[in-house]
């Protein structure tokens, strides 16, 4: 019993240490946020609650944007449903590697996963195949460093500059393309990720919003999954 208690603890450890790459890109915009529903009229508590409750860096700028807006409450759950819908292809695909979980762990993993979360997890179940209290570690790292930052940016206001104009904004994309590559092995993946590259671009020229997302990755599960059943099995030589 000790020496299970002891792995799990070491699992949890090992994703809060593994996720901590991101922090230097997640923090500005923490505080960047908080200083945005500030000035939009939430309270601190208001802030920080968000940050602990929806905890979805896009849907909570999108949500302070609309209440600033004075959009109606029903249009700022619509949008933020929408933006995060995404989470539910996220969820799907790491469901399959902690199934054999208890359900109070599965749940938490699910309401505090992120896109930079799972990442750093599939690409660890990738090796191990699959460990819960992992993804636990990675995502209560997140957790941790987004409300912290959520904290500051309420208590510095004015004083936190713009993510953007220090190039911080670039770390989002770099960090996850990072974490995908190693990932692209096969035939299936790799056209999976052009294809939805392709429409995601296409959908953000086209379409106003957020709606690329979505659509790219729903678009691309539905032929991932197609292709993945017509195409023969390679062994890990044949896939280099």
């Amino acid at each position: 019993m000790q020496g299970e208690t002891t792995g799990r603890w070491q699992a949890i450890r090992s994703g809060f240490v593994a996720t901590m790459i991101v922090w230097p890109g997640v923090a500005p915009f923490g505080m960047v946020y908080a200083v945005s529903a500030l000035a939009a009229g939430l309270s601190f508590a208001e802030t920080l609650g968000m940050s602990l409750i929806v905890f979805a860096g896009a849907s909570q700028f999108t949500a302070v944007g609309l209440f600033a807006a004075g959009a109606n409450p029903i249009s700022i759950i619509a949008a933020t449903a929408i933006i995060n819908a995404r989470h539910l292809l996220l969820a799907a695909s790491t469901a399959s590697y902690i199934r054999q979980s208890p359900g109070w762990l599965r749940a938490v993993v699910a309401f505090q996963l992120t896109d930079e979360t799972y990442a750093v997890g599939v690409q660890q179940f990738e090796k191990t195949g699959g460990d819960a209290w992992f993804q636990f570690g990675a995502n209560l790292s997140l957790y941790f460093i987004w409300a912290l930052s959520t904290v500051i940016g309420s208590l510095l206001g004015a004083l936190i500059p713009d993510p953007a104009g220090l190039g911080l904004d670039l770390i989002f994309p770099l960090t996850f393309i990072a974490f995908l590559m190693p990932m692209v092995r096969d035939r299936v993946n790799r056209s999976v990720a052009l294809l939805a590259a392709g429409i995601s671009v296409a959908a953000a020229l086209w379409l106003p919003g957020s709606w690329y997302v979505l659509l790219a990755g729903l678009i691309g599960s539905a032929f991932g999954a197609w292709f993945a059943g017509v195409t023969p099995k390679t062994t890990p030589k044949e896939q280099l």
